[in-house]
């Protein structure tokens, strides 16, 4: 497989009540590429949000579910978070405001 782009590493944000919550500490929380690694994923941020400094990432992964429709099986595709923590003096990620 090709090497990761940075505008490939990050696919869209997830907006549930705990991730709006964690956004008073300058907590974001985006859906990624299953393969990507936190550097590259704190490289990613900081390229596609100008004024950003990333201080820490954490990544979880969840399997795909199990699903079935007659006797057919089959899986949902595997995802990744990352829950992306920014400095005290980096800006705030535009995206997420006025949410």
């Amino acid at each position: 497989m090709a090497a990761l782009q940075y505008y490939d590493v990050i696919l869209k944000p997830v907006l549930t009540e705990k991730s709006m919550n964690a956004m008073a500490d300058k907590k974001y929380t985006f859906l990624v590429n299953p393969e990507a690694n936190k550097t590259q994923i704190k490289e990613a941020v900081e390229k596609m949000f100008e004024g950003t400094k990333v201080k820490k990432v954490n990544t979880l992964n969840a399997d795909g579910k199990m699903k079935r429709r007659g006797m057919t099986i089959g899986f949902t595709a595997k995802t990744k978070k990352a829950i992306v923590q920014l400095t005290e003096d980096s800006k705030d990620i535009e995206i997420f405001q006025g949410l």
